[in-house]
């Protein structure tokens, strides 16, 4: 990519998306597309195929998807799987036929099997059992790395895919309904620390599965170095490299927003995948490591939270934006 390159972010708005944007600002690059759900559906084969026509972008970042916790993905699993396998495949399938030189998918943890050996290596995927409660979105995201190797062997492209770890930072989806781990223990226990009858804060399960947790900025900042840097058929992981429990990280938030109450694990509710640790040594290799320790990110985000507690509490967040980017929320 040059800094004149035609660069198509697709999700822009969402957590992923809207770091993408302001990473490759920050770059000087000054040719970005960008579209909302309103102005472009990315669901609707016909508006991207269009879109595309007109617009001709060399550089695709597929950061659009529908995305969310234990809760979203077990109320919701035929959305899930509907709009995020229509999001990707119209797509990558207008890339092809427009002649994208580059796009880079944005995968998910999800995609490996639920007890699978840790650090999970690239090619543990599609060797176990995926955890259930994701299961439709873990297809999904499958599909896509498949349909992005398999366009590439026949068509000779240049489709890449990145599988990211838990994500957090600014941008992120704070409802309590849909969001994932991270920002929802912020958002609970600055509840909780505002809330003069000092309630327990309530917290699923036993606490005692592992997390990775990897900031938006360190992700904007890996794609943007493997679009430029990396070219082939096989997936990258990204992801921060050591993990933590859940009960751990709940410690960690309730220091940085100054909680003095008392938790209550639920254990009526599941915990997930026991632990999700990505192997990144091929991210390494190729001369790329995370960059934000997680104590020092953590604060920032609840600063960002904070800033933006007004505007967050009006937002309508349905269809939440991803991790990997969104589909309507703006």
């Amino acid at each position: 990519m040059n800094k004149t390159s035609k660069i198509y972010i697709a999700g822009h708005g969402g957590l992923v998306g809207s770091a993408l944007l302001r990473r490759l600002h920050a770059e000087g690059f000054n040719n970005l597309i960008t579209r909302t759900h309103y102005e472009l559906d990315l669901k609707r084969q016909a508006e991207v195929e269009a879109f595309f026509e007109v617009q001709k972008p060399e550089y695709v970042f597929l950061a659009a998807a529908k995305v969310g916790g234990i809760l979203a993905n077990s109320t919701f699993p035929a959305e899930f799987i509907y709009e995020n396998v229509m999001i990707q495949s119209n797509v990558i399938h207008a890339s092809y036929r427009c002649g994208v030189r580059k796009l880079l998918f944005l995968g998910s943890s999800c995609i490996y099997p639920k007890h699978c050996p840790q650090p999970m290596k690239e090619e543990y995927l599609l060797s176990g059992y995926l955890e259930a409660t994701n299961e439709p979105y873990a297809v999904a995201k499958i599909a896509g790395i498949k349909m992005c190797q398999a366009y590439n062997r026949q068509y000779g492209t240049n489709f890449i895919s990145v599988m990211p770890t838990n994500l957090y930072g600014p941008g992120d989806n704070y409802d309590l309904h849909n969001s994932h781990v991270l920002p929802a223990l912020i958002r609970k226990f600055h509840e909780a620390e505002v809330d003069s009858a000092k309630r327990p804060v309530v917290l699923w399960g036993t606490g005692s599965p592992y997390r990775e947790f990897l900031h938006v900025d360190d992700l904007a900042d890996a794609c943007v170095f493997l679009m430029e840097n990396y070219t082939g058929n096989e997936i990258v992981n990204i992801g921060a490299g050591e993990d933590l429990t859940i009960r751990e990280l709940a410690g960690l938030v309730k220091k940085t927003v100054g909680y003095d109450g008392e938790i209550v694990w639920d254990l009526s509710k599941p915990d997930g995948t026991p632990r999700k640790l990505l192997d990144i040594s091929r991210l390494k290799a190729l001369g790329w490591s995370p960059k934000i320790d997680l104590e020092e990110g953590i604060k920032a985000t609840h600063d960002w939270y904070l800033k933006n507690y007004d505007i967050l509490n009006q937002i309508s967040t349905g269809y939440p934006q991803s991790y990997s980017g969104g589909c309507s929320k703006i």
